[in-house]
């Protein structure tokens, strides 16, 4: 059994920060936020005095804690960039920068907006895919489903983003395509 009184503590810290930060950094899009984050379940882990199997879950614990404190400090983040975004707008006497600028930031916003629609069973997975930088084996582990679901869901997720992208939308295809497993 590992706790996390036990010396394995900082082996685990070791270990795990570095996979931690690149998930929070990849959602949260801050470093210093990433950082906090981490320390932050670190902390949750050692206050909780929990238990666990192996370190290898303890390991797994602490990314789905940092995954779900990264996902809600990004939305908060948005919103608050929304409503900077709305004042900033309605204060701004300057034209719009050059077309290129203009391009960029509407294929960001497409993208995100698309990704946004992706059911959050697709979404996760992809997040933790391709910000995140784990293995299929790995995001079994955080989400709790086999590696085989997960291909799958990475698929089913490219698929249907490529979809919405390509204006399709989320229904347009066979009836499978918005099961969504």
């Amino acid at each position: 059994m590992f706790t996390s009184e036990e010396g394995g503590f900082r082996r685990l810290y070791t270990e795990a920060f570095p996979i931690l930060f690149r998930v929070a950094f990849r959602i949260a899009g801050s470093e210093e936020a990433a950082e906090d984050l981490c320390q932050e379940a670190f902390f949750r882990l050692h206050e909780k005095h929990m238990v666990f199997p192996d370190p290898e879950e303890a390991k797994y614990w602490l990314i789905r804690v940092v995954k779900n404190s990264a996902l809600n400090y990004a939305q908060r983040k948005n919103r608050e960039w929304k409503a900077y975004q709305r004042a900033f707008r309605e204060d701004r006497r300057a034209v719009e920068t050059g077309e290129a600028e203009l391009i960029k930031k509407e294929t960001k916003e497409d993208v995100s907006g698309a990704l946004a629609l992706l059911p959050e069973k697709l979404r996760m997975v992809l997040v933790l895919k391709e910000y995140g930088d784990l293995n299929y084996r790995e995001i079994g582990r955080v989400l709790g489903i086999s590696e085989g679901n997960v291909k799958v869901r990475v698929f089913r997720a490219r698929e249907r983003l490529a979809a919405l992208l390509s204006g399709r939308g989320l229904g347009e295809k066979e009836g499978n395509y918005v099961s969504g497993s």
